[in-house]
């Protein structure tokens, strides 16, 4: 019997109501039918919930790299609200894909070893009562692309061919309900033919990715928690801050976080100093002094509703985000190039987002600020920068459940003349989620303006496809176009606003319940402009095999 199936059975026994931590939570027969058929339905039997395997394509933002398409486990947090959708409104991630975030309290080995091979790993149980318990989880990945103009023609050979495969292997050890040791090795290595681009976070030896402790237990009426130690962290709007999925090693800081989760709210607080994951050797890797992230993010769920005949919910959330940096992602451009230097980002925004009977939605927008001090003369700039990001689109009640969508993006840009005065140009430094923007991820969150109509939807159970057509221009024509390393340098001078095109596709195919086949493609179509300041336009290949237990 499969995991889901065994909850499913003891659920059917189970009691009107009990208890999770902050709320009386309905039983799942009778919360199913509060919930709308596109959000997964939650179950807490024993502790902890069980997300139902769900179709494919009704889960919200189905086909971004790394996301699992059906879903075991819930987020970290025993709150069923923030769980609801991708889970990513808890604070640690979309369900299923952080074993970090993921709480396995309730399984037991007899309601699993007769089913999924895997479930079993899960809980193992190490005395008698069942109190100290350890937790695996693991990932492989198979990834490779192919591009005939890699990075708009800026980097050399054409027809480049790269392969790269990872591994992600992870033990969470319980010791009792407050009490747990997470930890996860990560190793990686690429190839490929006419390859470019590999470094460290592609080619890495045994390495610690995470090992961190946690505390938890009840605070006023919460859950509360803190975590020490070195950790992935995905408590932000993915279009600024994410897990760093094209390369082989996912982002990683050190330092601490603690939350505390009510019933319909929570608060996150976090101070990091960034992996140094430049080391080639093994378990070499040590903290990067020069990039710090810390913030506070505050979630509130605003009570379910109805709209156009059906059920809706919606989150809110609140945050400000600080960067510390240097390198090439502090540099600003100049008119010819850059300029080095470090910087301080101060992002002050919010995002409303959620579901509306058949309308799906996500409105954001952030304020820049800081300074930019210049490395030959320390000389400060302040910034003072934007971003705009909204996603609306609607799902039709047909049986492939269609979602037809608008996606906008505005990032602000400056003027590369200027040597005093505010740094008008945006920056997103730490990796937002892949395919948010592009599939090719030749353009960054930087000096852009994009506007993207896009089409999802599910011919079977288990197959996902998006078509999403993005119309590139800059924000300012006084600023460079951006790649997530920096600004592109041309052999010309670059003018008028409009980039060009960057028609994508892709199809996520679950073949079994731990794989997972990806494919992406896309035609970047550079503008007039693009191509007489030197760039090219190429196409994009890209597929996933996956397995994640």
């Amino acid at each position: 019997m499969s995991c889901s199936a065994a909850v499913a059975q003891t659920a059917s026994h189970a009691a009107t109501t009990h208890r999770s931590p902050g709320k009386i939570v309905q039983s799942p027969s009778t919360q199913a039918a509060a919930i709308p058929a596109s959000i997964p339905t939650t179950t807490s039997v024993v502790a902890p919930r069980t997300v139902r395997r769900t179709p494919i394509g009704r889960i919200p933002y189905a086909g971004f790299p790394g996301q699992p398409l059906t879903t075991i486990t819930t987020s970290y947090g025993n709150n069923l609200v923030f769980n609801r959708g991708t889970g990513e409104a808890s604070g640690f991630g979309p369900s299923g894909m952080t074993p970090w975030g993921q709480d396995w309290t309730g399984i037991r080995p007899h309601h699993v070893r007769k089913g999924d091979p895997f479930d079993w790993l899960k809980y193992v149980p190490l005395n008698e009562s069942g109190s100290i318990w350890l937790s695996f989880s693991g990932e492989t990945r198979l990834r490779n692309w192919f591009e005939t103009r890699p990075m708009l023609g800026t980097k050399k050979p054409n027809d480049s061919g790269r392969f790269g495969v990872r591994n992600l292997y992870g033990a969470d050890l319980h010791l009792g309900s407050h009490l747990r040791f997470f930890g996860q090795l990560v190793n990686g290595d690429a190839a490929g033919w006419a390859a470019y681009g590999y470094g460290t976070t592609y080619r890495k030896r045994l390495d610690v990715q995470q090992a961190f402790v946690e505390l938890s237990g009840k605070f006023l009426g919460a859950r509360a928690g803190f975590l020490f130690g070195r950790q992935q962290f995905l408590d932000a709007p993915t279009y600024l801050l994410y897990n760093r999925e094209t390369p082989n090693v996912p982002l990683s800081w050190n330092g601490f976080r603690a939350y505390s989760i009510w019933s319909r709210f929570r608060i996150d607080a976090y101070d990091f100093v960034q992996t140094d994951d430049s080391q080639t050797g093994m378990f070499q890797d040590t903290e990067n002094y020069k990039n710090r992230l810390y913030g506070v993010d505050m979630t509130w769920a605003p009570p379910d509703f109805r709209f156009l005949g059906g059920d809706g919910y919606s989150f809110l959330d609140l945050y400000y985000i600080g960067y510390k940096l240097a390198g090439s992602g502090a540099a600003i451009a100049t008119a010819t190039s850059s300029s080095s230097g470090s910087t301080t980002r101060n992002n002050f925004g919010g995002r409303y987002y959620g579901v509306a009977g058949p309308i799906e939605f996500s409105i954001g927008g952030t304020w820049q600020g800081g300074v930019f001090q210049y490395a030959s003369s320390n000389k400060p700039r302040s910034v003072n920068a934007f971003a705009l990001n909204t996603l609306i689109g609607y799902r039709l009640k047909l049986a492939t459940s269609p979602f037809l969508g608008l996606q906008t993006d505005l990032y602000s840009g400056g003027d590369d003349a200027r040597k005093t005065g505010d740094v008008g140009t945006f920056i997103v430094p730490f990796n937002p989620q892949t395919n948010y923007l592009d599939t090719t991820t030749y353009i960054s969150g930087s000096n852009l303006v994009s506007l993207a109509p896009l089409v999802r939807f599910s011919p079977f159970k288990q197959v996902s496809v998006q078509v999403k057509y993005p119309l590139l221009w800059r924000e300012s024509t006084n600023d460079a176009v951006y790649m997530s390393s920096g600004r592109y340098t041309f052999a010309h001078q670059l003018r008028g606003g409009f980039i060009g095109m960057a028609p994508q596709a892709s199809l996520t195919w679950q073949i079994l319940p731990h794989v997972t086949w990806q494919q992406y493609v896309s035609r970047f179509m550079v503008s007039s402009g693009m191509a007489r300041a030197g760039a090219s336009s190429g196409t994009y290949y890209q597929s996933n095999f996956i397995f994640r237990f």
